[in-house]
Formats: C-alpha cells, structure tokens, sequence
C-alpha cells in the first residue's frame, strides 16, 4: 500500500512534467513573439504554480529555480529585461535544470554540482534590474462557497495495463458463453448472456477510454525540439502543429515518440535547404514543418510534412544498386511507389553527412518497426523542389484489433484490418502465371497473388507458388492485404466476418515462427491464429 506521501509527489511529478511542456513550448513562442502579453503571463503563471507547489511538498531546489525564473520572466514582462539571445538561452538553460530536477526527484544532491547556470539566473535576476518584484499575494477562503475535490485522479499506466488484459480475458469468455447459450437454445441463458455482451462491450469501451490520451502531449514538445535542432543545423524553421485534441492510447503514443523524433530530426537535417539555397529557389528563408493529427475511423492519422527538397529517386535507386538491395533492371523499372519503400530497407540511407541529429546509420526501417509493432501503417509522397510527406495509420488501442476471419485448410485465420483493402472474389481464368508468380488486375492495378495453403504449409523449397493447377475450385476467394505501399492477393478458402479480437502472443516454441503475430479465441472455443502481414510481404518478396 502507497504512503499518503509516495501518491502526493506522483501527483506533483505528473502535473510537474505538464508545466515542463509548457514552458517549453511557450518560450519558443516568446522568441518569435517576444511582446506577446498573454504568452508572457501564462508563463508567469506557469512558474509562480510551480514554485508554490514544490515548495509546499518540500522540493526546494525545484522551488528556487522556479522562483528565479519567475521573477526573470517578471521583468521581461514589464519591459525591464530585453528578451535577446543570450538571455533566451540562460532561460532554456534553466528549464532544462527545472525538467532534470523533476525526472531526478528522488535524488537529494542532483543540480547541486551545476551552480554556474543558477549563477547566471542570479545575474540575470539581481543585477540587470534595481525593481523588486511584489509576489503574489495569498488571499484567505471564501468560506460562502463550498470546498470540492478535483475530478483528475493520477493512475499509473500498469494498472490501466492490467485491467486491459483482464477485460481482454473477458471477452474471450464471454464470446464462449454466447456461442454455448446459441448451441443450448435456451431463452434465459441468451437473455443473460446477451446482456453480458452489453456489459463487457461497455466495459471494454470505458478501459481503452481511460487509457486515452491527448496527441498534443507529444505534439507540444515539439516546438523546443525544432528550436535546438534548426540551431544547430543554422536553418530556420516554421514548425505549425494541428489536432493536439486528437486521443490515442497512450501507450501506442510511447511508442511512437522516437518514431515521430527521427523524422523531425531528417526533415530538418536533410529535408529543408539552408536558408540561402531556399532564397535562390524562390522559397521563403524559414523551411516549413507540419505535424498534424486526425481521426480516420477507428485509427488516427498522422502525417509529417516539409517543403524541403524531396527525396531524390535517382539517389535512391542507385543507392539500393549499390547495397545490392535490387539489380540495376530492377531497378530501372520500379515504380515511384516501389522505390520509395525502400526507404524502409534495413539501414538504408541517402544522407552524405554525419550530424549532431542524424545521419548516423539509424534508417526509416527503425520507425517501420515500431509501427509494425503496434499494426499500424506507414506511406510516403513525396515531389522533387517541393518536399516530403510521412502518413501513419495508427490504431487507438493495441489490445483489442478489428480483424477479418477465414480459414484455410480447415483452420480459422484472422488479419488485422488495419493491413486489409479489400475483399474480392475472381474467376480462375482471371489469374495469370507470370514467372514464379500469379498476377491479377484489381481496378487497373497488377497485383501479385499468393496461394495461402502453399505459403503455409508446403515444403518451402518446393514452392510452386505461380501454379494455378494446385487452386481448389474455379472461383477464388482473395483478400487484398497491403504494408510498406506493396500490395499482395491472398487466396483463402472461406471468409467469414469482421470481428474485435484479443491478441495473445505466441508461446515457444511458436513464437519463433514470422508468419503469424498472436493468437485468438473464437466464441466456438476454435483457436484462432493471427497472421503477420507485414511477414507474409517480406517472406513472399525474398521467395520470389
């Protein structure tokens, strides 16, 4: 059990942190607006909160700090201090300490080895003004109106975790006992059992709510990370930031944040020029960035734009010739679509020059993973002189995936829908074997084709996966899967419908298996296994 004083500095760090943000995002504001009032009170405000609340609970180094940026951003505010450069820069300084004092609370002695940035605050504070600041008065209670509990409670995400498991668990069962009441025939027991429906679907809705957060809680950190990185790039940057509203489970949103912070750092270390070679190309000196959020159905879209230079095809096709990644034929013939996926190639980079941010051999394949890893997808546009743009379907919530069932071999197979385009069923006469490969055309589009039963159960070494003789029946039932802009058939032997579904992982020794990304129950108590689209592409690409 939690001491009363473990959950008060939980509470602090947590509304502590959202202050850190703030301040962040607001000082980088201020340099592009430095009369701007209303910025410079919430700022103000910002740190008085601060200061009074590490000080209440005894953190008195957070107190200190906070109580000297607070009476310098005082006198910036009644135009005693200048807001230059250097005075920018001991200001950032100074958050900096603020926000490593707050992640290092637990350490008494941390900051105090670093007495010359609180010395520069002192100069700053004591000797650049004769004024004193009046601090802000403490006003006694209202005792007319009544006292009231705040409605935000602190929960740690573990135990959000664990209830999302538990209700996962319920589901399963609850999908079990609906199939048993259908198979009884038994009145009362649907009627409960239908109600347990209502009930779990409810409770399901109301976990993953509570595990929702605001994109904007990532987002908004972002404008201090473009103010360092254009710095040291000598660059100038606009950064517009939109859909800080949208919600996400906050654990995708982790995931996601080194994946978000490596694009930055390539659009702006590679993608936009030096302000002067934008100057002679009729571009504005100052590179723009984009970072938006939306709600696309069940999942969230967020796209990452620049009007950088673009990504030179040429470049990358020579640079994917030179890894021996594809052949020069190959090559020659990809699509714009095909050559930029392979961006996504492990390790693969265009970038001549090693920077502070970049360039240091960690690729897009790296945020390919994280994405795969939670189902989600990524694309890329991009046009040569006018920049570059990063699409990522991403779903709300890991736990639970919409999915499509069917069976093949007599065994029940789900895909994640967020990977499925579309369902269609073809004559035999419709596929054509093209090589090693079938090949048929949806809406104007050549498509590969894959034979499920083959790729799942034939001796890989004798896969004859171009062969329309081995094909049960005449008509084809074939699900269109797409991943990494590649889009593939696969050829099934029954569908079946769309349904939530709880994924387990796999346990060894099947876990080592690529093929297949979890496993399921069904309400008929069938196991279901859940097929890894991502996998199946890559293993078809290297069989054929």
């Amino acid at each position: 059990m939690k001491s009363r004083e473990e959950e008060y500095k939980e509470i602090f760090v947590a509304e502590a942190l959202e202050y850190y943000d703030a301040l962040n995002r607001h000082i980088s504001e201020l340099e592009r607006k430095p009369q701007d009032d209303q910025i410079l009170a919430e700022v103000f405000r910002l740190l008085h909160n601060l200061k009074a609340n590490a000080k209440a609970i005894g953190y008195l180094q957070i107190s200190d700090v906070s109580h000297k940026l607070e009476t310098a951003f005082s006198l910036i505010r009644n135009r005693e201090l200048t807001f230059s450069d250097e005075v920018v820069t001991v200001l950032f300084d100074g958050i900096d300490l603020l926000g490593e004092l707050i992640h290092n609370i637990d350490n008494e002695n941390y900051g105090e080895a670093d007495p010359v940035l609180l010395r520069n605050l002192d100069i700053i504070v004591d000797n650049l003004s004769d004024s004193t600041i009046e601090l802000a008065k403490v006003q006694k209670y209202n005792t007319s109106k009544n006292l009231s509990l705040s409605d935000l409670i602190y929960i740690q995400i573990k135990k959000l975790d664990h209830l999302m498991n538990l209700v996962g668990e319920l589901m399963i069962d609850r999908d079990r006992i609906i199939s048993i009441s259908r198979e009884l025939n038994n009145d009362e027991l649907q009627n409960v059992s239908s109600h347990l429906y209502r009930i779990t679907e409810d409770l399901q809705y109301s976990v993953m709510d509570a595990r929702l957060v605001s994109i904007g809680t990532l987002f908004n950190k972002f404008p201090r990370i473009v103010r360092d990185i254009a710095a040291a790039e000598h660059k100038e940057v606009d950064l517009e930031l939109a859909g800080q509203d949208i919600q996400i489970d906050r654990n995708i949103l982790q995931i996601m944040t080194d994946s978000l912070l490596h694009l930055m750092r390539n659009a702006i270390s590679h993608g936009l020029e030096k302000p002067e070679e934008r100057e002679k190309k009729g571009k504005p000196r100052a590179g723009r960035v984009s970072l938006t959020a939306q709600n696309d159905r069940e999942n969230v879209l967020i796209r990452f734009s620049d009007d950088g230079k673009g990504i030179d095809l040429k470049q990358v096709k020579n640079t994917a010739i030179e890894r021996q990644l594809v052949t020069a034929d190959v090559a020659n013939d990809l699509s714009e679509v095909d050559a930029l996926s392979l961006l996504f190639e492990p390790g693969f980079s265009t970038a001549k020059e090693v920077t502070e941010f970049s360039g240091r051999g960690v690729g897009l394949d790296v945020v390919k993973n994280a994405i795969d890893s939670i189902g989600g997808r990524i694309s890329i546009d991009s046009k040569q002189g006018k920049g570059t743009t990063f699409t990522l379907r991403l779903p709300t919530s890991i736990a639970v995936k919409g999915a499509l069932l069917f069976e093949v071999d007599e065994i029940f197979y789900a895909i994640p829908l967020i990977h499925t385009e579309q369902v269609v069923s073809l004559d035999k006469d419709e596929l054509h074997e093209v090589g090693s490969a079938l090949v048929t055309d949806i809406l104007g589009e050549t498509v590969t084709v894959v034979y499920l039963h083959e790729l799942l159960n034939a001796d890989p070494s004798d896969m004859r996966l171009g062969d329309k003789r081995r094909l049960k029946g005449q008509v084809q039932n074939i699900i269109i899967v797409s991943y990494n802009n590649r889009k593939l058939g696969l050829i099934v032997d029954k569908l079946y419908r769309q349904q939530d579904i709880v994924v387990k992982p796999l346990r060894k020794p099947l876990d080592t298996i690529d093929l297949y990304g979890g496993v399921t129950l069904l309400g008929t108590g069938k196991v279901c296994l859940v097929l890894d689209v991502p996998a199946i592409t890559r293993f078809y690409v290297n069989k054929r």
